[in-house]
């Protein structure tokens, strides 16, 4: 194995946020799509989690093991860990990187859980749409407030949290689209349609076939020769 091995599904936001860090950091991996009803005995011995993403490193020199990451955030790190051509991780700052982990945190631990309950209450037309609405607004206005003052979450130019937050904040802008559009939220539409238009993104939601059908390897990431 040349390369790491990550286990992903394409619309999974944290599988998302871990292929776009991959991506922006110019490391390559083999991609394994999959889908959950159908999960590789390879990823279920990598991770008895077996939720994605997961990512199987290269063989430990010394164990000859192969590690493993599977959670979404840690694998970010790991990529950017890795290189960080564009400073993702503002290394600049000695702040910055704890400043971005708390906000990513409160949004793993608070705003998801808010998320999917707006997000069920839309599914199944349920009366509490407009208050779960206004509990996931209580975290929109924050990042709405952050880009008044820059470009982006942390400064003018893109971060960890960015990637990080970006495909929830996807989600969210989905439930009510028509609400969305005309919501107090420029700012945050602007940031988000953005993402949603680079090259990054696309080239983050391009579509493998699913790994069990084929077994085939294909590389994912950004190679050295384009970075």
């Amino acid at each position: 194995m040349t390369l790491p091995v990550l286990y992903s599904l394409r619309n999974c936001p944290y599988a998302m946020r871990a292929r776009l860090a991959i991506y922006a950091s110019g490391q390559q991996v083999y991609i394994r799509d999959l889908v959950l009803s159908n999960k590789p005995a390879e990823l279920l011995a990598a991770s008895p989690k077996a939720t994605v993403p997961v990512l199987v490193l290269k063989a430990n020199t010394v164990t000859g093991q192969c590690d493993v990451i599977d959670e979404s955030l840690a694998i970010m790190q790991w990529a950017f860990s890795q290189t960080d051509p564009n400073n993702y991780l503002h290394s600049q700052s000695a702040n910055a990187l704890p400043e971005m982990l708390a906000m990513i945190s409160q949004f793993d631990t608070e705003f998801k859980g808010l998320l999917e309950r707006y997000r069920c209450a839309k599914r199944y037309h349920e009366p509490t749409l407009t208050t779960d609405r206004q509990a996931c607004e209580q975290y929109i206005s924050k990042l709405e407030l952050r880009l008044t003052q820059h470009q982006y979450l942390m400064s003018n130019n893109p971060s960890l949290v960015d990637l990080a937050l970006m495909p929830f904040i996807r989600q969210f802008a989905r439930v009510e689209r028509q609400w969305y559009r005309q919501a107090p939220y420029p700012h945050l539409r602007h940031w988000l349609n953005h993402y949603l238009q680079s090259n990054l993104f696309t080239k983050v939601m391009a579509q493998y076939p699913l790994w069990l059908e084929s077994k085939q390897e294909h590389i994912f990431g950004n190679s050295p020769s384009s970075r």
